[in-house]
């Protein structure tokens, strides 16, 4: 006899979530708890459960599913500062996923991989589009925002089931899967892990995703901080996903085991619940697991739970009890959405600078010349989705304006490819070469430059791309879209060979060779079997473009990145400059017209000092989706095509730097050693952190703060009054930071601790009320192992950037003051107050991190060590490194750790001890007072755990 639904725990939607997931889960045999490992989980019939899989990419609308809502890419949505915009777009993406998931749910599933938190510390990161900012706060705030509209606000049932990417401190593709990301205690807990805990213990996200690289040495696949502080955020069951093919690394690239049974086996017990493997492979891994004993059913048990927590509340178990059962596909670009998309458009563009050219007059500006590579295209990115229309600026400047009195030019090169054999021809088929005398339309070429020294080439058919992937032997097409794909095939760079060139495509590495049949293909292994060609310039683009320009009233300058290509996931960025022919491009068209407005439509920053100093006027935005160029316009014009007055509302949320030589290198994670993003920043930024300007002034008066002097516990609120002292209506984000004046450690210059929007007519006054707890000025205190609130005065400033305070006031918090640090405690080498030549690993099997020397010089001190009491000894633990582990002392004397006090060069040595495996031990002569302690290191490869005195 079957059970009726109403008595199955597992399906009874009275029971609590806990008791429901165990009836399930005692319901299923090992064998199917194993299938629910992996991405493609199958169904179980026997008990009615239907498939299920994992994975909806939705960071700014439903990709690769087809048609869906595009909006901006996310460190755009971000620059609007508007936490209610990016719940709305969450909640408009997470409906279109509902809507996808009812036609066909099978394909698409409820887990959606969004949003992005990774911190942007450095603007050369890859996939910098894909995050918020480089404040942990603004992060925690925005994703918060965006997961919460995915999810839904039913506080039982999800709309969809968001998953935060990727944890933890990610941000470099270079090496992405090898390279470990240093993180001393202070960066982790001060501004890596806070961007991830407000969305997870707000509930707004339920699944988290490891990401690729190491941290410290360790697998993030295998961090200790998945299961002893992520899971501790949240009051239900958190589900922990895998990268894609991440966990293989275990075994593979990263080799620390020998075979995928052990490295599926070792992040199932680190907290991996669900991996992103091909199915087979991972259920054979874990079936072979169980098999030796590396892992129990108790094991698979506790990722199961954490799955089937998040099935049970996305309503699979409940149809008619889900709220959300009755979206359907009439949603996908409805009005409402493609309203949205317009205001998210808007909402994103940062007037970077203005001489008060903008905002432009539509009954009176003239005739306006739109000119670059971006002025009538948008672009995808790798996580966009499918837009159901695009409209570009030059479409919408003439829409505006009348098509008459817009004028338009890309200010490309046109070339010939001329070899000895004849001219490059593209066609119906192949591209060939053909002799000729003229040069026919198809073998005229657009040439597009994308920055460092990569280029497309655009035929009259299509852009140029290889019909295969790989170092094969690939023929040459001309009907491609343009660079797109995980897989680019239509980017080549040139370099020179004797008197022309030859052609290196770029995914292939291989060079471009003309057969005898005439067809190109991507035949040649090295420069010397490669066809050289000439290349004839038939029209000078960027001459063009600025005679263009000089007839016209205004021009609009169009230039940017294409997100697929220089600068993109599995590719960081070199530096922060234009591609050289927009840069060119640029100075020729403002000399021709000094009315020249720049909009730069780009996935990060650029060092763009010239056009700051030379231009009227610059706008920035992210790519801006399906409603790109209407939100550039509507700024442009100061208005809407209603005649709605539009005030530029973007900030920016990250840094923009004068040039790449005021970054630290990309591999370095240590903001604060590193004096790295706006929070340690000692230089002048291009743009800081914040910045955007509006078309009206704002005034701020009369800054209170309500208490002068507070304890650990306690809050204060802080008042200011904004005014518009301007014409015209307008927006400003109003900003909190706050400055600690005194500490022991080095704290951040500036740090920001809240915001606000305030909408102003003109001469309308608000004020505006920020709350600041004691309890947000607290730090990691290394000497201890947690949180201090200090005994310190803090700045309060109260400004329209981090760069332009208005008004500051002081704050009195009345905290500890940290002690000395006992020498009788172990002193762990991670827990240093400063460093140099060092970097932190991790200790084989143990979860503990060390130092390990990276120079012959290298050295870690400890301020203010008492040795009051009488100590006669010191102790080193040096830990014995695995079978796997070739970093040893590279030197064939004996190396050796020097004990120093207060000073490294000159100071009086306390002890010298032998780096080997192992505890050894040295007495130490009697020492009072308090003291730095530094610890010299003779020799690179030198692992040290702990330093104990007795």
């Amino acid at each position: 006899m079957t059970a009726s639904p109403s008595r199955i725990v597992f399906r009874d939607p009275q029971q609590k979530l806990a008791a429901r997931v165990s009836d399930l889960l005692g319901r299923l045999d090992l064998a199917e708890k194993i299938a629910l490992l992996h991405q493609h989980q199958t169904a179980v019939p026997r008990l009615g459960i239907g498939s299920f899989r994992t994975g909806t990419e939705a960071l700014h609308g439903v990709a690769w599913l087809g048609t869906a809502s595009a909006f901006p890419q996310a460190v755009g949505l971000a620059s609007s500062w508007d936490p209610d915009l990016l719940r709305r777009v969450g909640a408009a993406v997470g409906t279109e996923v509902r809507a996808m998931h009812h036609r066909d749910p099978e394909k698409v599933g409820l887990n959606v991989w969004a949003p992005v938190v990774n911190l942007l510390r450095d603007p050369r990161w890859g996939r910098n589009e894909e995050g918020y900012a480089e404040d942990p706060w603004l992060t925690g705030v925005l994703s918060t925002a965006y997961s919460e509209g995915l999810r839904g606000d039913d506080p039982r049932w999800l709309r969809t089931a968001p998953t935060l990417k990727h944890f933890l401190a990610y941000n470099n593709e270079t090496d992405r899967c090898l390279t470990s990301s240093n993180m001393p205690p202070r960066v982790l807990h001060e501004y890596e892990l806070p961007a991830f805990r407000p969305a997870i213990a707000a509930g707004a996200a339920v699944a988290v995703m490891a990401s690729y690289n190491l941290i410290n040495g360790r697998p993030t696949h295998l961090s200790p901080l998945i299961n002893e502080v992520l899971r501790g955020w949240a009051e239900d069951d958190v589900m922990v996903v895998g990268d894609a093919y991440a966990v293989q690394n275990l075994a593979g690239d990263q080799q620390l085991f020998d075979d995928h049974a052990a490295g599926f086996a070792a992040a199932l017990r680190a907290g991996i619940d669900c991996v992103t493997e091909p199915g087979p492979l991972s259920e054979a891994s874990f079936a072979t697991a169980l098999e030796r004993g590396l892992i129990t059913e108790s094991d698979v048990d506790a990722a199961v739970r954490h799955i089937l927590s998040v099935r049970v509340r996305l309503g699979e178990f409940n149809r008619d009890e889900d709220p959300y059962r009755g979206i359907g596909v009439d949603v996908i670009d409805c009005p409402e959405h493609r309203a949205l998309a317009r205001e998210a458009a808007r909402a994103s563009v940062v007037l970077l600078g203005n001489d008060g050219t903008l905002p432009l007059d539509p009954a009176g500006v003239g005739r306006v010349a739109v000119i670059g590579p971006l002025g009538d295209t948008t672009f995808d990115d790798w996580y966009s989705g499918t837009p159901p229309y695009r409209r570009t600026l030059r479409a919408a400047l003439a829409d505006r304006l009348g098509a008459e009195a817009v004028t338009f030019h890309e200010g490309v090169d046109r070339v010939a490819l001329r070899c000895a054999a004849g001219l490059l021809v593209a066609g119906d088929g192949p591209l060939r070469v053909l002799a000729a005398d003229d040069v026919p339309d198809a073998a005229r070429f657009d040439v597009f430059d994308w920055g460092e020294e990569t280029f497309s080439l655009r035929s009259v058919t299509g852009f140029v791309g290889a019909d295969g992937l790989g170092p094969k032997d690939h023929l040459l097409v001309g009907d491609r879209p343009g660079p797109h794909g995980w897989e680019v095939r239509e980017t080549f760079r040139l370099q020179q060979s004797g008197d022309g060139v030859v052609i290196r495509h770029v995914q292939s590495g291989r060079y471009l060779a003309a057969g005898g049949d005439g067809l190109v293909r991507t035949a040649a292994e090295s420069t010397g079997d490669a066809t050289v060609f000439t290349v004839d310039l038939l029209v000078d683009g960027v001459a063009e473009a600025a005679a263009l320009a000089a007839g016209a009233d205004v021009v609009v300058l169009a230039l940017g990145n294409h997100p697929l290509v220089a600068g993109r996931e599995t590719e960081d960025r070199r530096d922060l400059d234009l591609p050289g022919a927009q840069d060119a491009l640029l100075r020729a068209v403002h000399a021709a017209n000094p009315r020249t407005v720049l909009t730069l439509t780009s996935s990060y920053p650029y060092a763009i000092g010239w056009a700051k100093d030379n231009l009227p006027a610059l706008l920035w935005s992210s790519h801006g989706g399906q409603e790109h160029g209407t939100g550039l316009a509507d700024v442009l014009f100061g208005a809407d095509r209603t005649g709605a007055p539009v005030d530029p509302a973007g900030r920016l949320t990250q840094t923009w730097y004068a040039d790449a030589g005021e970054l630290p290198d990309l591999l370095d994670y240590d903001i604060i050693a590193s004096d790295a993003t706006y929070l340690y920043f000692r230089g002048v930024p291009l743009f800081p952190f914040g910045h955007g300007l509006s078309y009206t002034r704002f005034a701020y008066e009369n800054l209170h703060v309500t208490a002068d002097t507070i304890d650990p516990d306690g809050e204060v609120t802080v008042r200011v009054d904004v005014l518009n002292a301007g014409d015209r209506p307008g927006v400003e984000i109003v900003q909190l930071y706050t400055r600690q004046q005194s500490s022991r450690v080095k704290q951040p210059l500036r740090r920001l601790r809240g915001h606000r929007h305030v909408r102003l007519a003109p001469g309308e006054r608000s004020t505006v009320e920020l709350l600041l707890p004691a309890a947000d000025l607290a730090f990691w205190d290394v000497t201890r192992s947690r949180w201090v609130i200090e005994d310190a005065t803090h700045t309060i400033a109260i400004g329209s950037s981090s760069a332009d305070w208005r008004q500051t006031a002081s704050l009195r918090v009345r905290g500890e003051r940290i002690p000395a640090r006992s020498p009788r405690s172990a002193l762990k080498m991670i827990d240093n107050d400063g460093y140099a030549g060092t970097t932190p690993v991790a200790i084989p099997t143990l979860p503990g991190e060390a130092l390990r020397s990276t120079h012959p010089t290298a050295w870690a001190v400890f301020d203010d060590i008492d040795f009051t009491q009488p100590l006669s000894r010191v102790t080193a633990h040096f830990p014995t490194p695995t079978t796997r582990d070739t970093t040893t002392p590279d030197t064939a004397t004996e190396a050796t750790i020097t004990l120093r006090l207060d000073d490294p060069l000159a100071g009086p040595i306390l002890a010298t001890l032998p780096a080997a495996p192992g505890s050894p031990t040295a007495p130490i002569p009697q020492v009072t007072g308090t003291h730095a302690l530094f610890v010299l290191f003779s020799h690179p490869e030198i692992t040290l755990a702990t330093l104990t005195f007795s």
